[in-house]
């Protein structure tokens, strides 16, 4: 009985330190299909917002377009002349957005004029929001958010759980 009370103090323990650890987000894998005539705003009003930790993959055709990062000024001008990165190897190009400001991308090879260049602003993501109070619903719902989120640490601490009781 003496290990059910030390298994039980455990679980407790590890649920109060995951109550007390905020809830980790996970980036997002952004998907570009980086290519001539396509309108890019279209593009961005469809897939924003965009966040800290992001990952943006460009997906292209090797000796036909690059993916150039470039200040605002270039970006306006199509002008990978002060290019701050040219990625133009291989077929495909991954970038964290790890600040919160806006990134400049453009095509060097003369279709930024077209429309292949992409501006997109990395915000801070916001914090969640609680449930609301007395809905026993919105409680239940962030009881599951709450548990999806912390789903590894659940898992171990159950296998721990039931290691112990066969102990016993």
């Amino acid at each position: 009985m003496g290990r059910v009370r030390v298994a039980a103090a455990l679980l407790l323990a590890v649920a109060a330190c995951m109550a007390a650890f905020p809830a980790r987000t996970t980036a997002n894998k952004i998907t570009i299909n980086w290519k001539p005539n396509v309108n890019y705003s279209d593009w961005l009003e469809q897939h924003k917002p965009f966040y800290k930790g992001d990952w943006l993959v460009f997906y292209y055709t090797a000796g036909q377009a690059d993916v150039v990062q470039v200040d605002e000024t270039g970006y306006n001008k199509c002008d990978s002349s002060h290019a701050i990165y040219n990625y133009s190897k291989g077929r495909n190009f991954a970038f964290e957005l790890n600040e919160t400001k806006t990134y400049y991308f453009i095509c060097s090879y003369g279709y930024c004029y077209g429309g292949m260049r992409l501006a997109i602003k990395a915000e801070k993501l916001p914090p969640p929001s609680p449930p609301p109070s007395g809905d026993k619903s919105g409680a239940a719902a962030g009881l599951v958010a709450f548990a999806s989120s912390h789903a590894p640490v659940l898992y171990a601490a159950v296998a721990v759980l039931a290691a112990l009781l066969r102990m016993v």
